[in-house]
């Protein structure tokens, strides 16, 4: 008897078929889709190594999805994602989850029942959830030049001040 409180584990083959072995039969990436959509945990190993591929798996749905119908992420947003690997990546992946669970938690809290009113106010959203993350990479981006200017890391000095070997405007040696 399959335990509830376990996620159901799904093999994938080297044939790169994907198995259930909770429903004992072979599943699709829309399949899986449906997990996620239907909020049952799940995991997905390799069936030789025993490897954890889930999240290969979730990025191949996000994939398809991208490719179908209208895409969430533009190729300038996907360059940006790009760009903060690196040393902003926690701080990145963070805030978008903790984005993510806050429009979850308002939609859970407003018993949205429509679709497509959810969807026109999230549409309506994008430029100020644009506008907002501009501002916070800027802030983000000001606050790690001005502390590597603080600490001298690149030998630089902050803008706008004078160094030590710099004249100002009418002093005379």
């Amino acid at each position: 008897m399959p335990d509830k409180n376990r996620p159901r584990l799904i093999k994938k083959y080297p044939n790169r078929r994907l198995y259930d072995t909770h429903s004992s039969s072979h599943v699709t990436l829309a399949d899986i889709r449906q997990m996620v959509i239907d909020e049952i945990p799940f995991q997905v190993v390799d069936a030789k190594s025993g490897e954890d591929l889930t999240r290969s798996i979730l990025m191949q749905i996000i994939q398809e999805a991208e490719s179908d119908g209208e895409p969430i992420f533009s190729s300038d947003m996907l360059k940006s994602i790009i760009r903060f690997y690196g040393p902003f990546q926690g701080m990145l992946g963070s805030y978008l989850e903790k984005s993510i669970q806050t429009i979850i938690d308002i939609q859970t809290q407003t018993g949205v029942q429509s679709s497509q009113a959810w969807s026109e106010f999230m549409h309506k959203q994008v430029p100020v959830m644009q506008n907002l993350m501009e501002q916070y990479i800027e802030q983000s981006k000001n606050l790690y030049l001005n502390t590597q200017n603080l600490f001298g890391l690149f030998g630089g000095v902050p803008p706008g001040k004078s160094g030590p070997d710099k004249k100002k405007n009418g002093d005379e040696e």
